[in-house]
């Protein structure tokens, strides 16, 4: 059995809920392995900061129903309990089918992408890539955060709309947070009697646990320096708040029969320099398991520390992150930035995902508008602003580049406030909404031919062709410094 912790809608608590079981958990010193449904970095960081495990994300638009079930199969079975936690409300998903993976459709953006849109009803046609969705997929019960702040009586039809709505969907109990006082815990339970549905866990309103946040979500845990003495107050908290008699069954992992999937055969015996700190940490452990495993050796170094890039490699990986949050001091190591451009300029194989793409532009003009160096590969500046770009993308290549061949078609995700002063001469791709196939225009830089930047985040695992095509064409280099 394993567990998925689910929210009847967006910002209820599921995150703090879920880290403070796991905070308990790892108190009681147990081995838990972690999920998060959905494309987002920044939660599975957390996770991993209180398990000690790589969360790993569960997305059946970046990858596959299939894929799904053996990545929970391969690593759940390797822990002692297990814990999914959801995305947005219960049944929020997007237009799709769960007959195959062969069409997928991705989950709406939550601001001006997804006004055009419209969410499905759950099951006409579908719920796909909801948290209902991989409940579904993987078999697993499912416990209801409902924020009681300002509710007492009606948590009642809240909770039974939900137990209701869709039969294939087994709702183990409640966890209700932000209670008030005791006389409102009772009303609460008064309320949920008659449904017979188990309280298991109750939070009250906690003053002094807050994680901070901005523009893109939560703050990084690498730039909490408090964060472990939080963890601490969870952990406290969660001794206390949870029926455990109940809770610790129902997340006690068991093996799963979903097939699993087939072996890398091919290898690329090749150092690949993956920029990892603060600026740069939106990594997707299975896309750096994918390359290792294809025989590479990853080089984690700092763009911001570091005083140039490591020594005898054959590659680059820039992820996503937050480079518009130290620009100043990615600015000021001007050596870093001057061997970034010397390698690429010379033919060293990038790979730039999002904020990996902002650095490689000539500047990154800030919230305040203040302009800042960057590598200057690209003829463009990144400009951040108040508009959230952020949703599902299909995209089809335009072009052979270093990932893809043309007229591949991949499947990826928006996050960003930023945009390009200019547009690239030979983008890589097409792109257009995932569920409503509006067309978005064209996306990424491809030129010089070496390079592979682009504000879509891509998840590898279910498209193994593309780090294999990164790693021949970084076979193809000699090793430099």
């Amino acid at each position: 059995m394993a567990l998925v912790i689910a929210g009847e809608r967006s910002g209820v608590g599921k995150t703090t809920v879920t880290l403070t079981l796991l905070a308990s958990l790892r108190r009681r010193d147990r081995q838990v392995q972690s999920f998060k449904v959905g494309p987002d970095y920044i939660d599975p960081m957390f996770h991993q900061h209180v398990t000690g495990r790589a969360c790993r994300n569960l997305d059946p638009v970046l990858t596959s129903e299939a894929y799904i079930q053996q990545c929970f199969a391969r690593h759940s079975q390797l822990s002692e309990y297990t814990l999914v936690e959801g995305v947005m409300g219960l049944f929020d998903g997007v237009k799709g089918s769960e007959e195959g993976a062969g069409e997928q459709t991705g989950r709406g953006a939550e601001e001006e992408n997804n006004a055009q849109c419209p969410m499905p009803h759950a099951q006409s046609p579908t719920d796909f890539a909801s948290t209902a969705h991989i409940a579904r997929l993987l078999d697993l019960p499912v416990v209801l955060v409902i924020d009681c702040s300002r509710l007492s009586g009606s948590v009642a039809a809240i909770a039974h709309g939900y137990k209701s709505f869709d039969p294939r969907i087994k709702i183990a109990g409640v966890i209700l947070n932000r209670v008030g006082s005791d006389r409102h815990l009772s009303l609460l339970k008064d309320s949920l009697e008659p449904l017979q549905l188990p309280i298991l866990g109750v939070m009250r309103r906690q003053d002094n646990i807050t994680i901070p946040d901005r523009h893109l979500g939560l703050v990084p845990t690498a730039e909490l320096p408090e964060l472990n003495a939080l963890i601490d107050r969870l952990a406290d908290l969660g001794d206390t708040c949870f029926d455990w008699q109940r809770l610790l069954p129902l997340l006690k992992s068991e093996s799963f029969s979903f097939s699993t999937s087939s072996s890398l055969s091919s290898s690329f015996p090749v150092r690949i320099a993956v920029a990892r700190d603060r600026a740069f940490n939106f990594y997707y452990q299975d896309n750096l398991d994918l390359l290792q495993q294809l025989g590479a050796e990853l080089v984690f170094w700092s763009p911001l520390e570091d005083a140039g890039i490591p020594k005898d490699i054959q590659g680059i990986y820039f992820g996503g992150g937050f480079p518009e949050v130290f620009a100043q001091q990615l600015a000021e190591n001007s050596s870093v930035r001057d061997a970034v451009k010397t390698a690429i300029l010379k033919g060293m194989p990038t790979v730039a995902e999002c904020g990996g793409l902002m650095y490689l532009c000539e500047q990154i003009i800030d919230f305040e508008g203040k302009s800042w160096s960057m590598a200057g590969v690209l003829p463009t500046s990144a400009v951040m602003g108040g508009r959230l770009t952020l949703g599902y993308r299909r995209a089809v290549a335009l072009q052979d580049n270093l990932l893809v061949k043309a007229n591949t078609t991949v499947y990826g995700h928006e996050f960003h406030r930023s945009h390009l002063t200019l547009t690239p001469t030979w983008p890589l791709f097409k792109t257009s909404r995932y569920d409503c196939e509006e067309n978005m225009g064209c996306e990424g830089w491809g030129f010089p031919a070496n390079i592979y930047a682009s504000y879509v985040h891509l998840h590898w695992g279910e498209s193994r062709e593309i780090p294999q095509q990164f790693l021949k064409e970084c076979l193809k280099v000699s090793k430099t410094v």
